[in-house]
């Protein structure tokens, strides 16, 4: 990252590792050693390490909600979604949005946006499919729903080829 502050270079190098190694289940010491810092800077720059995987599931909630506008297709998009190198982050999204749910300290800024931000994003999309713009609301968060359902299943089953065949059968719907 050029010109990045020291925050931005810990929490790419953060998401770069949890995608190749987790996390959720390391100290903030052991994380820490991991990146190459102090946990005093994790704290200094996070809060916590509760805080520094927050920030990282909402860095990678925002790169795909960017990436989801720079794909024609939605088919396109849940190849990036289903991808080997988003799972761990995407183990990480629910295990934290489970802790933000039940008001765990640290955790809970997951839950601003987490819908909502993904709304108008999915929303151009149908509209690229011709769906009607009354329709849109309830479709996008219908597709989020499912998207996000499967997903979760993904990380629990690992049975890909089936969270394909759900989904291909959900898209069916637009084409």
């Amino acid at each position: 990252m050029i010109d990045a502050s020291p925050r931005e270079k810990l929490l790419d190098a953060a998401i770069t590792h949890i995608a190749h190694h987790g996390g959720a289940g390391k100290s903030l010491r052991a994380l820490a050693t991991d990146l190459g810092t102090s946990h005093r800077m994790l704290i200094y720059h996070f809060g916590s390490k509760e805080g520094l995987l927050t920030a990282v599931a909402r860095e990678v909630e925002a790169r795909q909600r960017a990436a989801l506008a720079d794909v024609a297709d939605g088919r396109e998009f849940w190849r990036r979604l289903t991808g080997e190198d988003l799972r761990a982050n995407e183990k990480l999204f629910f295990q934290l949005y489970g802790q933000a749910l039940g008001g765990t300290p640290g955790t809970t800024e997951l839950l601003d946006g987490v819908i909502d931000d993904w709304l108008g994003p999915v929303e151009e999309l149908l509209a690229a499919y011709g769906v009607p713009a009354a329709d849109r609301p309830a479709e996008a968060r219908l597709g989020l729903a499912v998207a996000r359902g499967l997903l979760l299943d993904l990380v629990t089953t690992g049975d890909l080829d089936a969270v394909n065949a759900a989904m291909a059968q959900f898209m069916a719907r637009y084409e």
